[in-house]
């Protein structure tokens, strides 16, 4: 397993609709990925440059093909992923505030 530190350009347009996806739990049954991407997203982070950043584990060569395919590319582009050891992504963003504040439970 591998995990990846992604950051990519939110389309603003789009946003309102991921957050209610996001809400509804649409993501959670795509297989075999679903409930991994949904937690991913759901504690996105917002970068200094209004990007978002997360950590995705995943299987595919190349890395998120079909998280891609199925949902990331409708609600971003100028996708980029790096390699990272499992938590060393979210330490990383851990200052950043939160792409969706009011879905994460305690934020």
């Amino acid at each position: 397993m591998a995990f990846y530190l992604v950051t990519a350009e939110p389309i603003k347009e789009r946003l309102n609709e991921l957050k209610e996806k996001l809400q509804q739990k649409d993501f959670i049954s795509l297989r075999p990925f679903g409930n991994t991407l949904h937690q991913s997203l759901l504690h996105a982070r917002r970068t200094s440059d209004g990007g978002a950043a997360w950590e995705e584990e995943d299987y595919c060569s190349p890395p998120l093909a079909q998280e891609r395919e199925a949902v990331l590319d409708r609600y971003f582009k100028d996708i980029e992923v790096n390699q990272v050891q499992q938590g060393e992504g979210w330490e990383q963003l851990k200052s950043q505030p939160y792409l969706f504040p009011h879905l994460v439970k305690g934020k």
